[in-house]
């Protein structure tokens, strides 16, 4: 009986978040355990096999993930076979894509802005010069990471926990630290 009252609970809170969704350029399908919401103007593209919410992770209850597209020329866009846990977060102005077999970790937050413009008189005004980022295949990203506009993190390549992830790294080498750095070749 506890299991139903959970799934009926769990159900409850995938309809009420997805009342906040209102991205209608959406291609194929997301298998959803926690509620996500969708929303901006641009294009959201997912591959086969991606996943959002782990049950038996931290913040399953209390959070949702959120992914927009902001504006009309905004792309993202999900590969194959991508495990993404609790309290994700994901914002484009211009373009971000997630290769093929990343696994992304709790509370992990990827923007591919600053969303204000950063000169004094016109902080009102959005980014003039937001960058792409790029999870290239098999990458696997911790726990609390943070990814700003302009990365691209290379293939097989692992970002450690509570990592600020400010540039981009190459292929095969494991970056951690505030901002990331390489500490190790895989």
């Amino acid at each position: 009986m506890k299991r139903l009252i959970i799934k009926f609970f769990l159900f409850c809170r995938k309809v009420k978040y997805s009342f906040f969704s209102n991205n209608k350029n959406i291609k194929g399908t997301l298998t959803s355990y926690q509620p996500v919401v969708l929303r901006g103007e641009g294009a959201i593209n997912f591959g086969d096999n991606v996943n959002v919410g782990v049950i038996n992770s931290p913040l399953f209850y209390n959070s949702y993930a959120y992914i927009e597209a902001r504006t009309l020329n905004s792309k993202i866009f999900f590969g194959n076979n991508i495990h993404i846990s609790n309290g994700f977060s994901m914002i484009s102005e211009k373009a971000i894509t997630i290769k093929d077999n990343a696994l992304i970790g709790f509370n992990c937050h990827i923007i591919d802005s600053a969303f204000h413009n950063l000169e004094i008189t016109k902080r009102k005004e959005t980014d003039p010069n937001p960058r792409e980022v790029i999870i290239e295949k098999n990458v696997f990203i911790g726990n609390n990471v943070t990814i700003l506009k302009g990365v691209t993190i290379g293939e097989n390549s692992v970002v450690a926990n509570g990592s600020m992830v400010i540039k981009s790294c190459p292929g095969n080498v494991v970056i951690a630290g505030s901002p990331a750095k390489i500490i190790k070749n895989l």
